[in-house]
């Protein structure tokens, strides 16, 4: 039996006694070291060879990640490691950097418990770190800090033992500040990360060494021999008395609570049905003999097994060929195979029980996100919402009318894979239309359709998604049926920010039918809502929301549904250049409706209310709204002035430019629509000298003197006519 299959072993036997297992994943900003440290881990648990830990990189399996150099695909590995003469079960995820695949982090983070947040010693924390520690808390994962790259800080920097401390002692207080501010009392002290009781590491990841203060005190080495063992260039030793696999594993096992603790505080978060049913009552106790709740926090395509579902068992025990439900879906589905993960490899087990991350092979059904029970009609786990959404798009075709078919299936499996790229396909046109986080994003995906899949496709250049929205309130509209028997009196607002803010938070949920309407109604007044439209919404769509502002009207509760999808409509395509609405209030004002049920039926109410709300925006003035990046550039102050340049260029807004020795950091906002080609441009300005990383800023009205250009723009490439109709058009 060989090392790997050994430790397999092992590890089925240590993962039915969840106190001995931690389910734990790296996260930081892009280069930060998350993969390199992860092989490390791998290796020091007898997974790999430890000649090749950092350099074979075995979590970035995929072809692309090999070539580009980053992590793109959350990956994970199961390992053994002893300590103090036990066996654990260490479930680790590496997780991606780049602000692209966010999505994937978000997603991760549902499967674990505690998380090692990497921070560069050089470059301190960065924004995508912000975000990671963001999208712990919220799951409520425990994080952990380790500062990666110290060697950086003595070997390049030439700090003194006391900067050193210094600069550890900022970045520790600036995780801990961000900790403590999203998180209630008690838990925003409980944890803080503090280097006295080892929740802290010191290391490099690259030369395989890491201390902390139990592991100093165990070993006898202290800072000043670690400063002398990196100013001298002997790592290696460092690294033979204080391995990085060591110090780390023992501190996950030390401070991230096993699933038996984690899941009496993370269920109430994470699923909202009763906690006293028979499902509930099991997941609170991780028990292994209740009813199976999976969530799927990821879906791989494997040219073997199909689509295989990764994710974490919150309860039961999940084994080969047992009967299964998705939440949502009609048909029950059959386990092919249950395996676990150890990057590229899954090695088949008969069953897994609650409190472990498995691989599960035969449910065709499932995307990433959805809950997997053996129980019908369960209450499926609250949604994974990621903080941005797509923001850039590419329209694709076939090149071959026969691989038509084959394109519509293949770009339904990539969206199943990853909910992140969203994808309208157009069985009229054959253009499909495929929305990602960024340009990046997109180049992978495709290069997967084309080489992954073997289908020949034509692409356009990427387009930018834009939203629509009004300026102020308007006033009262009046759509007419086509009929003219009908009446709606629609009038629209922008939306309370407050209330945009609670909805991309998951603070309001906007999925689904409302459940308890007096309950929104209180979060909505509490955040700056007027009492009356508060109890008058009737739904969402993404964060537009329709409220019904009458009284007493008559047959308006059997025409209420139409309403309901003329105002879906409305928001999806606006009336500027048919693109998505976004933060409206659109309220119903009143309505004279017709007597007679045949003359109020979906082909009258739907256009006449939907013209109603395009009149309404009319009169409150349309705007066009275009995401925003925000841009971080690290530099030498000799080329800072080609950076500035560049931005400026590209209608860049300068926030902030600090100065730290001999480098620079310039932290900028620029439309995405001015940022394609950003990469080479600023490699041939800088030569190549400036490192610069982005992260999604949201949406900005479009400068007035562009709008009608903008929107001329889109509206011509859609095939409408260039200039968009006025309030007059929809009340004829």
């Amino acid at each position: 039996m060989g090392r790997k299959e050994e430790n397999v072993a092992r590890a089925q036997a240590v993962a039915k006694n969840p106190e001995f297992i931690r389910n734990i994943g790296t996260a930081a900003h892009i280069d930060h070291g998350k993969t390199t440290l992860s092989d490390n881990l791998i290796a020091g648990a007898g997974m790999m060879s430890e000649d090749l830990a950092g350099q074979q990189r075995m979590l970035d399996f995929d072809e692309q990640e090999q070539a580009r150099g980053i992590t793109i695909n959350a990956a994970n590995a199961s390992m053994v490691h002893k300590y103090n003469g036990q066996e654990y079960l260490i479930n680790l995820i590496d997780t991606p950097g780049h602000v692209d695949f966010g999505g994937d982090v978000t997603r991760a983070m549902r499967a674990l418990d505690g998380v090692i947040i990497l921070v560069c010693a050089v470059e301190g924390i960065m924004p995508q770190t912000e975000t990671v520690i963001r999208q712990a808390i919220k799951e409520r994962v425990r994080p952990l800090l380790f500062i990666n790259k110290v060697d950086r800080l003595i070997n390049e920097l030439k700090v003194t033992p006391e900067e050193m401390q210094k600069r550890f002692t900022s970045i520790i207080t600036d995780v801990n500040r961000r900790i403590a501010a999203q998180l209630p009392e008690p838990l925003n002290k409980e944890w803080q990360v503090n280097p006295a009781d080892g929740s802290v590491a010191f290391g490099s990841a690259f030369h395989n060494w890491a201390v902390n203060v139990p592991f100093m005190q165990k070993s006898g080495i202290n800072f000043k021999d670690v400063y002398e063992f990196c100013k001298n260039e002997d790592q290696k030793t460092l690294a033979k008395k204080s391995p990085v696999h060591e110090v780390l594993l023992n501190m996950a096992i030390e401070h991230v609570p096993n699933p038996l603790e984690a899941q009496k505080l993370r269920i109430p978060v994470i699923w909202k049905g009763d906690m006293e049913s028979e499902i509930g009552k099991s997941m609170m106790k991780c028990d292994p003999n209740g009813p199976v709740a999976l969530m799927v926090t990821k879906i791989v395509i494997d040219p073997h097994a199909g689509e295989v579902a990764l994710g974490r068992l919150f309860s039961g025990t999940l084994s080969r060929g047992q009967e299964l439900w998705i939440a949502g879906m009609p048909n029950m589905q059959r386990s092919q195979t249950v395996s676990l993960s150890v990057g590229a490899d899954r090695i088949p087990v008969d069953a897994m029980t609650a409190g472990n991350i498995v691989a599960v092979a035969g449910l065709k059904d499932a995307i990433a996100g959805s809950t997997v029970t053996s129980i019908k009609d369960a209450e499926p786990f609250e949604k994974i919402s990621h903080y941005t959404e797509p923001v850039v798009t590419v329209a694709l075709e076939a090149k071959h009318m026969k691989d038509l078919p084959k394109l519509v299936e293949v770009l339904r499996t990539v969206a199943k894979a990853d909910p992140s790229i969203q994808v309208e396909i157009n069985n009229e046109t054959g253009e499909h239309l495929l929305s990602g986080m960024g340009e990046l994003h997109l180049e992978i995906t495709t290069y997967r359709i084309v080489n992954d899949f073997k289908i020949e496709i034509n692409q356009s250049p990427p387009i930018v998604v834009y939203r629509e929205s009004v300026k102020g309130k308007s006033e009262t509209f009046e759509g007419k049926s086509p009929n003219k028997h009908n009446r709606f009196f629609v009038e629209v607002s922008p939306l309370e920010q407050p209330i945009i803010d609670a909805i991309k938070t998951g603070e309001i949920s906007v999925d689904g039918k409302i459940k308890d309407t007096k309950e929104l109604a209180k979060k909505l007044q509490d955040l700056g809502m007027d009492r009356e439209e508060a109890k008058g919404v009737v739904m969402f769509k993404d964060n537009n929301v329709f409220i019904d502002g009458t009284k007493g009207i008559q047959y308006l509760n059997e025409t209420i549904e139409l309403c309901k999808q003329g105002f879906e409509e409305a928001m999806s395509l606006g009336p500027l250049a048919q693109e998505k609405t976004m933060g409206l209030k659109v309220k119903l004002m009143d309505a004279k409706l017709h007597e007679d049920s045949i003359h109020r039926g979906p082909a009258q109410v739907i256009p006449a209310f939907r013209s109603a709300v395009y009149g309404a925006m009319c009169l409150g003035k349309r705007v066009l709204m275009e995401p925003l990046t925000k841009i971080y550039i690290n530099c030498p102050e000799s080329v800072m002035g080609d950076a500035l340049r560049e931005l400026q260029q590209r209608r860049g807004v300068i926030d902030e430019i600090s100065q730290e020795g001999e480098a620079t950091t310039i932290v900028a906002r620029a439309p995405v629509a001015e940022m394609f080609g950003f990469a080479s441009t600023i490699r041939g300005a800088t030569q190549g000298r400036a490192l610069w990383s982005t992260e999604n800023a949201g949406f900005v009205p479009v400068p007035p003197e562009l709008q009608t250009k903008v929107v001329e723009q889109i509206r011509t490439r859609k095939g409408l006519k260039p200039e968009p109709y006025d309030a007059a058009y929809y009340s004829a």
